[in-house]
């Protein structure tokens, strides 16, 4: 997965924080980025209430990024968790994080700082609003996340004040994947009779595959090419985050998704390759942290008989 570089939030004069790098999938795109050297921003820190948003009034560099992202299925929460995870691990606290309603609705909505349309976008009904804060080296940082829904588009936009002065860290390119050798992987597959393609972008919730390339398809495919007789059932597994039945959905969407790019783009038969979805029944790691998570949404090649 891509790597989102999140601009830790500051207040103050302080030594530099170092950056904390949140994981959208590779299919995200950035729709816009606003940076501020040096500005005020109220960012709210409570629900509407009594006929008021709490806001926080703060001052710093300030960087908004506003994200897109394909959600087929996907829920605002399964779009939030794993940022909230990554958030809490690195040390951050929660300070609000609330749901649509719960926050206000209309009148949170138009007290947050949010992008305009059609960078970002809020719907009134199903959007999710977290804010966090960090102490470290003498700098207290704060993040806004601001997650919501149109169609089958995710939208998320990080907010982010820190101390004047503080370097912007750009997004980094996605790091070029080492080729597995196709020996090797041909080894494994008869061998343990199943290899977990691990190279694949599966994100929380998400049935679509990023634009690649994966090391591992190509792999199987040259291995699946080079023995007409040889086939595969392509199994996907998910997290814990949902319901049975649509984590079954899901992860027969992710088979079939690596499927459809094994026929299509790298030219294996489709006698080769079936596609079936277990859901969250099999999990290699704990689902309770975002490690595990990770871990558990992955797309395993299983050796069938021979034709």
């Amino acid at each position: 997965m891509r790597a989102a570089s999140l601009l830790l939030l500051g207040l103050g004069i302080a030594a530099p924080v170092a950056a904390l790098d949140l994981q959208l999938p590779v299919t995200a795109t950035l729709a816009r980025e606003v940076v501020r050297e040096a500005d005020t921003i109220l960012l709210p820190t409570g629900a509407f209430a009594d006929g008021a948003v709490p806001r926080l009034r703060l001052e710093g560099q300030i960087t908004q990024r506003a994200w897109h992202l394909p959600v087929s299925g996907m829920t605002t929460l399964q779009i939030l968790l794993p940022l909230r995870d990554e958030l809490e691990k690195s040390g951050w606290t929660v300070l609000l994080d609330c749901f649509a309603a719960e926050c206000g609705g209309f009148d949170f909505r138009v007290n947050a700082p949010v992008l305009t349309a059609p960078d970002m976008f809020v719907d009134l009904f199903d959007f999710r609003y977290l804010h966090a804060r960090r102490s470290e080296g003498g700098a207290t940082e704060h993040v806004a996340l601001m997650v919501s829904r149109a169609g089958q588009t995710g939208y998320v936009q990080i907010t982010h004040v820190r101390p004047v002065g503080s370097p912007v860290v750009r997004p980094p390119e996605p790091a070029p994947v080492a080729p597995e050798d196709e020996a090797g992987l041909a080894a494994r597959l008869l061998a343990e009779g199943h290899i977990s393609l691990d190279d694949l972008d599966l994100a929380s919730g998400a049935g679509q595959l990023g634009a690649g390339p994966y090391a591992s398809l190509e792999a199987l495919a040259a291995f699946l090419r080079a023995g007409a007789q040889h086939r595969v059932a392509l199994v996907g597994h998910t997290d814990s985050v949902g319901g049975f039945e649509a984590n079954v959905a899901l992860s027969r969407a992710r088979a079939e998704a690596v499927r459809e790019r094994l026929i299509t783009r790298y030219g294996v038969s489709p006698e080769q390759v079936e596609a079936q979805g277990i859901g969250y029944l099999a999990p290699r790691a704990s689902n309770l942290t975002a490690e595990g998570r990770g871990r558990n949404r992955r797309v395993e090649a299983v050796f069938l008989d021979a034709q």
